[in-house]
C-alpha cells in the first residue's frame, strides 16, 4: 500500500535555503527504490522551517531508502543545518480523487 511521510524540519536561523538546496539535489536512486513523490517547500510565514512531502510505494521502500549511501550522506550533511525541531505524520494512503482506487 502507498505510504506517505509529511513533515517539517526546523533549521538553524538563516540556514533554510542551504537545507532546501541539499534536499532538492537530484537523486535518481530514490525513484528506483520506490519513491513516487518527494516535494520540498517553504513558507515566508515560517522562515526557519522546511516542509517535506514524500510518497512511497510502501513503508518498506521508505525504510530501505535510509540505507542508500547518498541518503546517509545527505542526512549527515543536513544535521548541522537542523535546529532539532521536527514534526510530521506518516500514513497509509487509501485513495485519491486524481486516480482510480486500487479496487477499481
Amino acid at each position: 500500500m502507498t505510504f506517505a511521510n509529511v513533515g517539517t524540519l526546523g533549521t538553524v536561523p538563516g540556514r533554510r535555503d542551504e537545507l532546501v538546496a541539499l534536499l532538492t539535489r537530484p537523486r535518481s536512486e530514490l525513484a528506483a527504490i520506490g519513491c513516487l513523490l518527494y516535494e520540498v517547500g517553504v513558507s515566508e510565514d515560517e522562515p526557519d522551517v522546511v516542509f517535506v512531502a514524500e510518497l512511497w510505494e510502501s513503508a518498506e521502500a521508505h525504510q530501505s531508502s535510509l540505507a542508500l549511501p547518498s541518503v546517509k550522506a545527505a542526512i549527515a550533511q543536513a544535521r548541522p543545518l537542523l535546529s532539532g525541531v521536527m514534526d510530521g505524520l506518516r500514513f497509509e494512503v487509501v485513495g485519491s480523487p486524481l486516480r482510480a482506487s486500487p479496487s477499481s
